[in-house]
């Protein structure tokens, strides 16, 4: 058995943190050793400047040399000069950042914490340190010495600062009492703390392993995992395969779980012995009741006939409908509930444009709503309507939900719901709960793009149900049929291979490149100086680099840390995990925050950073929003984004690697979202087997959903 060695030091660089599990990569400055010594191992929220004292066991490893694996880990106070600045410089104290640390500490060297201890007001002495920073600082002090006990009870079983603070936050004065009583309940309240680290202070607390507590949260992480790939419930025999593969207990102590949590209803059981989390069947249970009233219920704006309508329409426009179009209109006219798909270039939004023409004309009310701030933007400036993201269609607020909701409907007579691939399960009944009954709905998507990032599927699961009528485009625009991308996005999607070559003016090109590294060196090339160049355009805001994948030479993380060091200007910055921000930086928002009216996928851009209260904001759909040291774990750079994150949005131009690598990725579906990106002009850097691989791949991944059944 090895036995634990011990080290200690100032962390001085953080090189790779993985904000989902705390998997740290780091460099350690440490006495007796001439060189920073790399050390590895699960320290989530660790900060540069943090004095730690580590055990573990040395490694050598043939690609990165000798490494300390750490196995425990405490962050102290630290003693030296350099170690105080370096502490009060780390953001933990608001009102204290780099610059001032090193005023405070040139001023009261190693009597530095026990004068903002015990004599604060002398820092009235410190250039730049008024009345009202010191009040900031003698608060924020405070906090942290209530907080301290807290903090060395919770490093010591293997929680970092950052989590701390998180835990601290959430249940204030009763954290011990928490995570004492039962530390798996943080899994559930906090986010960025997952099962797997919750089950490591567990263990540290000495829970059992067998016991119930654990296997609760365990099966319940499988269920929230198997959420995250689109899934709305689990078949019991995989529930059990799945959470004894994590959990490592007896099959028959997770079926006994199982049923315990049946009882006290976590879970619900359906037919086929589907088991579902309570929020997940509630919305699927209710999208499908929704649908229904919706479509049973009768319209004054129904017109069974409307023939002539149309034909006004198109002499009030100026335009011509082919007979696809003309039809589509029709049936969106006569039917409670309509679906309106089709790809790219066949005329979705041209008769949408129709739809609205039809109902303007009878009087009728009609909200336009998409679920992201770029398809809203994108839709209005399309229509010249306002239209507004779901959220902001129904007055989400933070400390009360939903404004318009059951018992308030919207006030509309057609709602008319874009990018409705988009849309998970739970959003959908949040909106359906606010539709009256009496309403007309018309929903516009793609069916043939990858699904919601939430679970879910509820485009593709209305559609198959055949309880709605659905009108689906294919005929191309003629003005259409010149565009390469719109030409290869359907030649892709039906299964064909694509054209590699076309005319001059054309905007659709392949770069042959089999090499990775060689492919993310062209990336590169072609974002930060060929593209601007030759098509005199921002890098940042109308070029985007769209990968299958975040790992390897061709991922989004890669590509994102070379881009950022090619067009960020270096000047203030702070660093959170392995992720340095910069002002001027594009990043994305990775989680829904409902406080901040900011959700998955969102762009943004990095207005400014402040030192001293290690805060940032960024402009997100031209409004500013301010975040927390703390928080900085819920935005990742965004010069580079995978295909999935991209979802409803459009791009000027898009430059795409797609090579052998990507092997896990390459479907059918993935390829065709992500030519559809590109409005101007689309770049794919690759090989052409990997292309074939993508279009031979048609496999859709099943995802487990019941709304199609329950519809008909």
């Amino acid at each position: 058995m090895l036995v634990n060695q011990s080290i200690s030091g100032v962390i001085e660089r953080i090189t790779f943190v993985n904000n989902e599990n705390g998997y740290t990569v780091a460099k350690m400055k440490s006495r007796g050793y001439h060189d920073l010594v790399t050390i590895v191992g699960n320290l989530p929220g660790v900060t540069v400047g943090a004095v730690v004292s580590l055990k573990g066991q040395w490694k050598m490893d043939s690609k990165y040399g000798k490494q300390f694996i750490v196995n425990i880990y405490e962050e102290k106070l630290p003693a030296t000069i350099a170690g105080i600045e370096k502490y009060l410089g780390s953001g933990l104290i608001k009102g204290i950042g780099p610059v001032n640390a090193k005023r405070i500490v040139k001023e009261f060297k190693e009597d530095t914490l026990r004068v903002i201890e015990e004599d604060i007001e002398r820092l009235l002495q410190v250039e730049g340190i008024g009345e009202k920073r010191i009040e900031m600082i003698k608060n924020a002090w405070e906090e942290q010495k209530e907080v301290k006990n807290i903090m060395i009870f919770l490093q010591s079983h293997g929680v970092s600062t950052a989590y701390g603070v998180k835990i601290y936050k959430t249940y204030g004065n009763d954290s011990i009492k928490v995570v004492q009583e039962n530390p798996y309940q943080l899994a559930d309240d906090i986010w960025g703390i997952g099962f797997k680290t919750a089950d490591k202070i567990a263990q540290n607390l000495g829970f059992d392993p067998q016991s119930y507590k654990r296997i609760r949260s365990g099966i319940l992480y499988v269920l929230n995992q198997l959420s995250n790939d689109g899934h709305c419930f689990a078949y019991r025999d995989q529930l059990i395969e799945e959470s004894n593969k994590l959990l490592e207990v007896e099959l028959e102590r997770v079926a006994s779980a199982i049923e315990e949590m049946l009882k006290e209803e976590s879970l619900i059981p359906d037919e086929d012995d589907a088991l579902f989390l309570p929020a997940f069947y509630f919305s699927e249970v209710g999208v499908a009741r929704r649908l229904r009233s919706i479509n049973e219920t009768d319209s004054n704006y129904i017109h069974k006939n409307s023939d002539k309508i149309v034909a006004s329409i198109e002499k009030q426009n100026k335009v011509v409908y082919d007979e696809m179009r003309r039809e589509a209109i029709r049936k969106a006219g006569s039917c409670k509930i309509t679906v309106l798909t089709g790809g790219p270039g066949t005329g979705k939004t041209f008769t949408t444009l129709g739809i609205i023409s039809f109902y303007s004309m009878m009087g009728a009310n009609i909200l336009l709503a998409a679920p992201t701030g770029r398809a809203a933007k994108r839709m209005s400036e399309l229509t010249g309507m306002e239209s507004k993201t779901i959220h902001r269609l129904l007055e989400f607020n933070p400390s009360k939900g939903y404004t318009f909701k059951e018992d308030n409907p919207l006030k509309c007579d057609v709602l008319i719901l874009d990018e409705v691939s988009m849309v998970d399960l739970i959003l959908m009944y949040n909106l359906l709960k606010a539709v009256p009954d009496n309403a007309i709905i018309i929903l516009v998507g793609d069916v043939d793009q990858l699904p919601s990032v939430g679970a879910g599927n509820v485009l593709r699961d209305i559609i198959d149900s055949g309880a709605v009528e659905v009108v689906r485009l294919t005929t191309v625009f003629r003005q259409a049929q010149g565009s390469m991308i719109i030409t290869n996005a359907h030649r892709v999607n039906q299964g064909h291979f694509i054209h590699y070559k076309g005319s001059n003016n054309r905007d659709f090109f392949f770069i042959d490149e089999d090499d990775p590294e060689q492919a993310a060196k062209t990336i590169v090339e072609l974002v930060t100086k060929r593209l601007p160049t030759y098509y005199k355009v921002d890098p940042l805001r109308d070029i985007q680099v769209l990968c299958p994948m975040l790992r390897g030479s061709t991922g989004a993380h890669n590509i994102n840390t070379i881009l950022q060091e090619q067009l960020t200007t270096k000047g203030t910055y702070i660093k959170y995990g392995g992720t340095t921000f910069y002002v001027g930086d594009k990043v994305m928002q990775i989680k829904n925050n409902y406080d901040k009216n900011v959700f998955n996928g969102d762009i943004g851009f990095i207005q400014g950073i402040n030192l001293e209260d290690r805060a940032i904001s960024i402009s997100i759909d031209d409004k500013i929003v301010e975040y927390d040291y703390t928080e900085l774990d819920e935005v990742i750079l965004a010069y580079a984004s995978t295909v999935h994150k991209s979802q409803g949005s459009e791009y000027p131009i898009v430059v795409a690697p797609l090579s052998t690598q990507h092997y896990m990725m390459l479907q059918r579906n993935l390829l065709y979202t992500c030519i559809t990106r590109a409005k101007k002009i689309f770049i794919l850097i690759g090989t052409k087997k990997a292309v074939s691989m993508a279009i031979r791949n048609n496999k859709i991944a099943k995802r487990n959903t019941m709304l199609a059944k329950r519809l008909v």
